[in-house]
């Protein structure tokens, strides 16, 4: 499973390439794929790890991620969200996951989720149960326990 991460204060996301003794190393998912370190002080965070919250439960992130493919028939999104009316991105984001908590989901989430979903589509990385997702074996058996 790759290990895709956003590390706070740098666009984009990033491949898990190693680790080194008091840092990562990182390789950028864009057409240049630079490798460069990524330290303790850095705040770095799985993709794995991040759930979106709704008026329910939160939801894991690839499951949004998921929805937008379905939605987007694995392209990239239709909507140009650097340049549409604040409006127009909630009423997307609401056809994506109708019950996201409207109170606490800012429009910088919706915008950071977006810009990841496209670079994971022009990276080629669409299936993202298995990218991200446990599968229903280990599902199964953390129900189990």
């Amino acid at each position: 499973m790759e290990t895709i991460l956003a590390i706070s204060g740098k666009p984009g996301l990033f491949r898990l390439v190693s680790r080194g003794n008091r840092n990562l190393i990182v390789e950028t998912l864009d057409e240049k794929h630079r490798r460069m370190p990524a330290f303790a002080t850095d705040r770095i965070t799985s993709l794995g790890d991040i759930a979106m919250f709704t008026e329910d439960e939160d939801i894991e992130l690839w499951k949004v991620l998921a929805a937008l493919a379905e939605k987007e028939d694995k392209k990239q999104s239709s909507l140009d969200y650097k340049k549409c009316s604040v409006d127009e991105l909630h009423e997307y984001f609401g056809s994506v996951l109708p019950t996201y908590d409207r109170d606490r989901v800012r429009d910088s989430d919706i915008k950071k989720l977006i810009q990841w979903y496209n670079i994971l589509v022009e990276n080629g990385i669409t299936d993202f149960e298995e990218a991200f997702g446990q599968s229903e074996e280990e599902t199964e058996a953390e129900t189990a326990e």
